[in-house]
This record gives C-alpha cells, sequence and structure tokens, in this order.
C-alpha cells in the first residue's frame, strides 16, 4: 500500500505533470486578465476617439463635422429677446422646411434658394394688425404665403432656415472649457463637455459613435435647449405648387 502511495505521489509531480500545470497556470492567468479588463472596460473602445482629446479639441471635432455635413435636423427651444420659439427645423444649404411655434402661434416655413414661403392656419392671419389680412384669413388658411424680399420680416425668418447661421449662432459655448462624464443622446454614447462654471456658458453633447457630430446643446444663460439629429441625411426641397401659394405682394400684413 505504501508503495502505491508513493507511485501515484512520485508521478503527479513528474516533470509533464508539472509542464501541464505551468500551461494550464498560464491560460487561467491570460483568461483572468482578459476578464479584467472587459469588466474594466476601455472607455473609449469602439468609440471615434474623441473622448480622449481635450474639451477644446473635442469642440473643434464637432464643430468641423457640423460645417462640413451637408444636412441636419434642429429641434428644441430658443430663447432670446424676441420671445421664445420651439422650433423644429430640417436644413441645408439650398434652404430649409419646418415648423416654429412663438407664444402666440405655429407657422410653417419653407425656403428654397432665395424664396421664402410661410404657411399658417387662418388664425394666425385673423390675429394680423392688418385689416385686408384678418377679412382675408380664410383665403390665406394653410396656404404658403411667398413673404417678400424686402419685407422687414424676411430676414428675421429666413434666419430660422440658414443652416451655417443658425448653427454658428447655437453653436456657442462661452467661458473656459473642460471635459465632463460620459452621457448618451438619442440612443447614442456622448461625450460632454462643458463652458464656465457648472456649464454656465453653455454644455454639449458629441457623438462618439461615427462622425462626431454636435447631438445636444444647452444654451448658455438658459436660453433654450436644441437636439441636433438626421446629419448629412438629404431630404427634398422645392417650392410648392402654384395652386398652394398666395402673393401676398410687396410686403407682409403684420400679424
Amino acid at each position: 500500500m505504501r508503495e502505491a502511495v508513493r507511485k501515484v505521489t512520485s508521478s503527479s509531480w513528474s516533470p509533464r505533470v508539472r509542464a501541464r500545470r505551468a500551461a494550464l497556470s498560464v491560460v487561467l492567468c491570460a483568461g483572468l486578465a482578459a476578464a479584467l479588463t472587459a469588466c474594466g472596460g476601455d472607455p473609449d473602445e469602439g468609440t471615434n476617439g474623441v473622448g480622449k482629446l481635450s474639451a477644446p479639441e473635442i469642440e473643434n471635432k464637432a464643430r468641423a463635422a457640423a460645417d462640413g455635413a451637408g444636412a441636419v435636423r434642429l429641434s428644441g427651444t430658443l430663447v432670446s429677446q424676441g420671445g421664445s420659439y420651439k422650433i423644429d427645423m430640417k436644413l441645408k444649404g439650398s434652404g430649409g422646411t419646418g415648423t416654429v411655434t412663438s407664444q402666440k402661434s405655429t407657422f410653417g416655413l419653407l425656403r428654397v434658394g432665395e424664396d421664402l414661403f410661410l404657411k399658417a392656419g387662418a388664425g394666425f392671419w385673423s390675429r394680423s394688425e392688418s385689416g385686408g389680412a384678418s377679412a382675408a384669413a380664410g383665403k390665406l388658411d394653410d396656404k404658403y404665403v411667398k413673404v417678400p424680399s424686402g419685407d422687414p420680416a424676411y430676414q428675421q425668418l429666413r434666419g430660422f432656415t440658414e443652416k451655417s447661421a443658425l448653427l454658428k449662432g447655437v453653436l456657442g459655448l462661452q467661458g473656459t472649457l473642460s471635459k465632463k462624464e460620459r452621457s448618451e443622446v438619442a440612443a447614442l454614447p456622448t461625450v460632454r463637455i462643458e463652458a464656465g462654471r457648472d456649464g454656465e456658458g453653455g454644455t454639449l453633447d458629441v457623438s462618439l459613435k461615427g462622425t462626431p457630430y454636435p447631438l445636444r446643446f444647452e444654451r448658455a444663460g438658459g436660453a433654450g435647449v436644441l437636439e441636433l439629429a438626421d446629419w448629412d441625411k438629404d431630404f427634398a426641397l422645392a417650392a410648392p405648387a402654384k395652386g398652394d401659394t398666395v402673393d401676398y405682394g410687396k410686403q407682409l400684413p403684420t400679424a
């Protein structure tokens, strides 16, 4: 019996067995290391890498991506001295289309090149200070009214349809930039940068997937929150049919 025990003990520590045990140990250690790496996680693995950059570099990447995109959808709230507006606009270089809601009403805007059209319900026109427009509210209801280029409202309304100008105006961070936590916008992972103390100069979420487009912007001083989507997705843009258009003349009524 003792001899059998000695044989078993001796064989279990043979060079071949020791080599197998050493190999098994290496495999287990390698697996453990991989598991720890996965659990600890590299936050930039599988991303576009902008999360590794400094806040100013991230902002520059986002601005360059926005400038280079052919189209974008911009929605949210804008607060200015003239009031608060909810917008939902699709924009590209040749024009834009969508809706704007002010404190008084909602109206549609369509710009194709230099031609700008406003579309609103009878209620919008019935509140006009112009008696003629009020009387014609029924005829203007749900029609595209061409805005004369010389009308005082032309430039103001056109501003809502200008991709480059609107993005330049709304994506302004004010103050020293800092990089903050990772976040998510519309199911897309983002890295957030903010300006000033506690983001008082605005915050910007930049996509960590694909092109580093800006996806969400909170303007400084509570001046609105905007989401940006459908980057570089083209959309149809054409002047309305003549039967759906009214040419009011040289100047729109004041609504």
